[in-house]
């Protein structure tokens, strides 16, 4: 299945599932917090997987001059309606973007859908200029919140799921990966080193996890922002912000 497909469908409904849900702005929030001190206004930033534009528009209001790609069209579509300059692209076509960045960004998993991750790094050591940063956010290998929510309703299946070294399918029919710290920094060497990475989501739960009130979400938001950086609890997030530095 086209990796675009799932996300034409769920294009429509994105915002109010994801971008406008209390989980999805904790967990937004919380990668802005170490996403904004690395961008300068006038900056020009490569947006991968841009999704409706919610990141690419909130850049925009820091000064920086978004260029986005998604390989949704439905998605690229509301993202340049709100004013985005988006284009259709998949990921693994990232040869064909020209021009020379000072920064780039994905979010929230696009990076979890490419199957092979070598030819991007080599795109993008390409397109960012030396000093300059690669932020990336993805799907974590152990999600605690994930384990436990599962493991409660009795399924070992979806409760380990993102352990398989093949990775599994999500529920929307695309194959996901999970690669590890390790994995991911041995792909983007050696033109970028990993810096610094923070996890996403630890105490904040994944989307599916609908049961909680704005007031515990905002709880647990305040303390991911005490925790999110530290050895052995970041492993256990959601998301993993990985931020690079362009050698």
């Amino acid at each position: 299945m086209s990796a675009a497909a799932p996300f034409d469908r769920l294009a429509p409904d994105y915002d109010a599932l994801w971008t406008r849900s209390w989980v999805g702005r904790s967990q937004r929030e919380a990668v802005w917090r170490w996403l904004d001190p690395l961008v300068k206004r006038g900056d020009k930033i490569l947006d991968l997987g841009c999704g409706t534009g919610e990141d690419a528009l909130h850049l925009g209001k820091l000064g920086a001059q978004v260029e986005a790609i998604d390989a949704s069209a439905e998605m690229v579509r509301i993202a340049c309606k709100r004013g985005v300059s988006a284009r259709t692209l998949r990921v693994e076509y990232l040869d064909q973007v020209k021009g020379a960045f000072d920064g780039a960004i994905s979010n929230f998993g696009a990076l979890n859908c490419v199957q092979d991750l070598k030819p991007v790094s080599r795109s993008l050591a390409r397109l960012i200029h030396r000093g300059g940063f690669l932020a990336l956010c993805l799907m974590g290998r152990c999600c605690a919140w994930e384990i436990g929510h599962f493991l409660r309703r009795r399924s070992l299946s979806e409760a380990f799921r993102r352990w398989r070294r093949a990775g599994c399918w999500s529920s929307i029919g695309l194959q996901i990966n999970y690669p590890s710290i390790r994995h991911l920094t041995g792909i983007f060497r050696p033109a970028f080193q990993l810096s610094q990475w923070i996890g996403i989501g630890v105490c904040v739960p994944p989307s599916y996890v609908n049961a909680l009130s704005r007031a515990t979400i905002g709880c647990l938001a305040k303390i991911d922002q005490h925790l999110a950086h530290w050895y052995g609890l970041r492993a256990l997030a959601d998301h993993r912000l990985l931020v690079f530095k362009r050698l």
